[in-house]
């Protein structure tokens, strides 16, 4: 766990060295892409699955604790609306309160930019409904670029 993204101890010191580590990767990625031209049909998303508590946890070298109720992603090119900060926390960054999104919307709209509709991808087994965004998932059309 020392040597993770998992950040239960020292988060400072794990999260700014593999932060250094993907950083200008990320950039020459999308640098690339856009020089050649593929930014605008290629889809990155960089998340995971969870935030972090805005709290730090007991020890001589401090991590924080997983946050169930707030999460960032980032998306870049394949028609996402550039410069977009769309959703918010609350004053302690423990809650999602202002544009609240689920997993579900996420996938909804990485698949509406992918050029499918969710809702279409339905399909029925054993008397129940079944889709990637399981009966839920609404497109978030205030991130993608019209």
């Amino acid at each position: 766990n020392q040597k993770s993204w998992d950040g239960h101890i020292d988060i400072a010191g794990n999260h700014r060295g593999f932060a250094a580590e993907v950083d200008q990767p990320i950039a020459a990625l999308l640098t690339d892409l856009k020089q050649r031209g593929m930014l605008d049909q290629t889809l990155v998303v960089c998340g995971g699955e969870f935030g972090r508590l805005p709290i730090a946890q007991v020890g001589a070298t401090p991590g924080r604790d997983h946050n169930p109720n707030a999460f960032t992603t980032w998306f870049a090119g394949g028609g996402i609306k550039g410069g977009v900060t769309y959703g918010a926390t609350d004053e302690l960054g423990y809650n999602a309160v202002e544009n609240v999104v689920d997993v579900h919307d996420l996938h909804a709209t990485m698949l509406q930019l992918l050029g499918f509709n969710h809702k279409q991808l339905t399909y029925r087994y054993a008397g129940r409904d079944f889709r990637l965004t399981d009966v839920h998932g609404n497109v978030i059309h205030d991130l993608i670029d019209s």
